[in-house]
Parts: C-alpha cells; sequence; structure tokens
C-alpha cells in the first residue's frame, strides 16, 4: 500500500526531525469510503480508522471488524448527544466531546453499557462560528464537568482554520493540553500533518493521503 508507507514516511521523518522517540497513531478517516477501499488498507496492516458519523459507522464495520477484531473505531465527527450511547458502543476512542449535554450523555452510556472508549475534548482553537469545539475560555468547566461525571479524558483535539498556518494553533493546543494536565494531543491531517508531529500530536487523522480525493 504505497500511500499508506509515504504517509508512515511523512510522520517518521517529522518525529524525528522533532526528536521524538515515539511516533503518533495514525487513524485513516475512512468517512464515505466503501468497504472495497478500506480493505488494501486492513491487509497493509492499518488498524485505526475514523467515522465522522455513527450510522455510517454501524452500516460497514461490523462485517469488517469479524474479519479484522483488532481494529479501533475513532469518532472524528460532531457527535450528537441522542448518539451518544450508539458511539460509546462502536467506537473505541471519540474526538469531539465538546459541550457538557454530550458528557452527560456519554457519561450516562457508560454506566449503561459499562465501557468508555477513550475521550478527547475537541477545541475550537480559532474561535471560528461555523465548527463544533468548546471555547478555550470554557475549557477548563468543561473538563471539571468531564471529572464530575466519571469521564477520564485523553486529550483534546482541534481542526485549525483551513486558510491560516496551522503551527501556532497547534502550538496553542499543545500549552492547553500542559496547562489542564491532559497528554492527547490529536491534531493534524493531509495537509499538515508535519507540522502537528512538530508540535506533539500523539494522533493525527488523514484520509485524502491515504484514499485519494473524494470522487
Amino acid at each position: 500500500m504505497d500511500r499508506l508507507e509515504e504517509m508512515k514516511a511523512r510522520i517518521a521523518l517529522a518525529a524525528k526531525r522533532a526528536g521524538r522517540e515515539v511516533r503518533p497513531t495514525l487513524v485513516a478517516v475512512s468517512k464515505t469510503r466503501e468497504a472495497d477501499d478500506i480493505r488494501p488498507l486492513l491487509e497493509a496492516g492499518q488498524r485505526d480508522f475514523g467515522e465522522n458519523r455513527v450510522q455510517e459507522a454501524e452500516a460497514k464495520w461490523p462485517a469488517l471488524r469479524e474479519e479484522y477484531p483488532d481494529v479501533r473505531l475513532h469518532m472524528v465527527g460532531q457527535l450528537q448527544s441522542n448518539k451518544a450511547e450508539d458511539a460509546v458502543r462502536l467506537f473505541d476512542a471519540i474526538h469531539s466531546v465538546d459541550r457538557p449535554s454530550l458528557v452527560k450523555a456519554i457519561a450516562a452510556a457508560k454506566t449503561k453499557l459499562g465501557r468508555q472508549p477513550e475521550l478527547y475534548v475537541q477545541v475550537n482553537i480559532g474561535a471560528e462560528a461555523q465548527k463544533g469545539g468548546v471555547s478555550t475560555a470554557d475549557l477548563g468547566d468543561l473538563l471539571a464537568l468531564a471529572q464530575d461525571q466519571g469521564l477520564e479524558i485523553a486529550g483534546l483535539m482541534c481542526i485549525p482554520p483551513a486558510d491560516l498556518e496551522s503551527s501556532p494553533f497547534f502550538a496553542l493546543l499543545a500549552e492547553l493540553a500542559r496547562r489542564h494536565e491532559v497528554a492527547g494531543l490529536s491534531m493534524g491531517m493531509t495537509h499538515d500533518v508535519e507540522q502537528a508531529v512538530m508540535q506533539g500530536a500523539t494522533i493525527v487523522r488523514i484520509g485524502t493521503a491515504l484514499f485519494g480525493p473524494r470522487g
């Protein structure tokens, strides 16, 4: 799988330049992709995949997981509170925790199902009205609520503004993570993966570079 190997090489080179011994986890964002598009990556050894919608993941992943039971699924899109229980049941990580109602819904699902995915709080790092994510000002309150609800937060996630250099926003997310004492940093996509790795990303979310442009 040439595209997968090329992306791994990009990540490895960025990590080496940053003096990092541990490379970030590569999540292949397979939203809108069919099972036949995904299978070559599975056959090449890729095991972490990202989806934007609960319904889409429910439609295609149960069958694939029968073949590849060690797959880890990541919810990388906006999550409605009324879908929280389905998401907790299906996903191994949720990257878009961004508001009190969702925190409470995930906590209730955890209690009911007896499992908790890795949770990342999405920060609206560029203060963009059209994007999801908690504001930097309200991040501390949301993390405190999660703790009160018995949830462990693995880290923070962000999507920088598309028309600006990503590195300052990644650096800000890393600083927020240090300030609030959370370790994980879910940041970086095809166009800015090197900058994310240089700023300490622990997870990068890659779609286009692995699957090609969407038709």
